[in-house]
């Protein structure tokens, strides 16, 4: 007689190997381009060049324990998080505007300093894909209607769209604007309902450019970046000098240049470009195909899972980890405008690592549920 079967239940309970390693390998490989991107500027700035490495990896290593921990989480406690959650993120969204609380950078208040700085945005992309699975799956035949396919939606992304705009931080409004869409579209809406949706952005976008200010001069820098090549479009030259300087193969890990302060957000928004530079074509490539696998395999887990809240949980966190890698990018080779959209697992940033793992860490827990094992 062969081997028996393990029973299905057995196989349920098991969480998504290739998801894990996926994750693992994609954290690891952005601790490795945190340091090569930002010892000169860490060097500088405090006379460490590891700073910016060791904090990162502090933040990785926790943020791996919470991701396995999560994991571990029940469903039900989860579903019963996502107003807590979106609650949370508003809260701190209107304490950015808070005196002392909230920090300026760049031009724009979207920092929120309460012992660490982070973005509210960041809970509030969690908060907006929990809160509308967990309102999808409780409406069900009714999201058909305008008044539960849409309304209460529609009033949750206005409250968060206009604290947003106040900042200002129009990346994050199109990115969470762009995810919800999505998980609309899963959960039952009416095509009508995304054309005048897209309608509205539209408009929204045109009125905002008519007014002037900095998100006109990104359209211009974006449109011709050398029409100011020491302002406006200064990042964006310094950052097609490193990815063109690249090549093939690249200069060599450890050997890029644009790094010793010529690229501003090395580090951060801009760590593809280093990457670029010192891995080449072959490498960069390397890095988008792992992106790719991820995102592939997030729909397939989605797809695979009983359990309706688990499975649109699990398709809005793939879709916004797409989203904001096809931004970043796309703004770090200049087929998009400029705007402030860091890189998943591989741009600095502590809080946003955490929350970034976290949100595997449910996809993995999801992956339990998953009724057709693994491939």
């Amino acid at each position: 007689m062969g081997k028996p079967r393990l029973p299905d239940v057995e196989k349920q309970e098991m969480l998504d190997l290739p998801m894990l390693l996926l994750t693992l390998l994609l954290t690891a490989l952005g601790l490795v381009m945190i340091y090569s991107s930002s010892f000169a500027r860490a060097l500088y700035e405090s006379g460490d060049s590891a700073y910016y490495f060791k904090r990162q990896g502090i933040f990785a290593l926790v943020g791996t324990a919470a991701m396995l921990a999560i994991s571990r989480v029940r469903p039900e406690l989860i579903r019963k998080m996502a107003f807590p959650v979106l609650g949370v993120s508003i809260l701190f969204l209107i304490l950015v505007f808070v005196p002392g609380i909230g920090r300026a950078e760049n031009g724009a208040t979207r920092w929120v300093s309460l012992g660490i700085s982070f973005q509210p945005s960041e809970v509030a992309k969690l908060g907006v894909i929990l809160s509308f699975a967990a309102m999808i799956t409780r409406f069900g035949e009714n999201m058909e209607t305008f008044r539960w396919g849409i309304a209460p939606f529609a009033g949750i992304l206005a409250v968060i769209v206009v604290l947003l705009r106040l900042e200002p931080h129009n990346s994050a409004i199109v990115i969470i604007a762009c995810t919800a869409g999505a998980m609309l579209f899963l959960g039952g809406v009416k095509y009508r309902w995304f054309i005048l949706g897209g309608c509205a952005m539209l408009l929204g976008l045109v009125l905002i450019l008519g007014a002037g200010g900095y998100e006109a001069s990104r359209i211009t820098a974006w449109q011709d970046p050398f029409s100011d090549p020491t302002d406006d479009g200064y990042q964006i030259i310094q950052s097609l000098y490193a990815i063109g300087s690249g090549g093939l193969f690249g200069l060599g890990f450890g050997q890029g240049r644009q790094k010793y302060l010529y690229l501003p957000e090395e580090h951060n928004d801009y760590i593809f470009s280093i990457a670029c530079e010192e891995l080449g074509l072959t490498g960069a490539a390397a890095i988008l195909l792992l992106y790719a696998l991820l995102i592939l395999r997030g729909y397939w887990i989605s797809m695979h899972i009983r359990d309706r809240f688990l499975s649109l949980t699990v398709a809005g966190i793939t879709t916004l980890t797409a989203l904001q890698v096809f931004f970043n990018i796309g703004v770090v080779t200049n087929l998009l405008p400029s705007t402030g959209i860091s890189l998943p697992f591989f741009s600095y940033g502590g809080t946003a690592l955490l929350i970034q793992l976290g949100e595997m860490g449910i996809i993995l827990g999801a992956s339990r549920q998953c009724s057709a094992g693994f491939l």
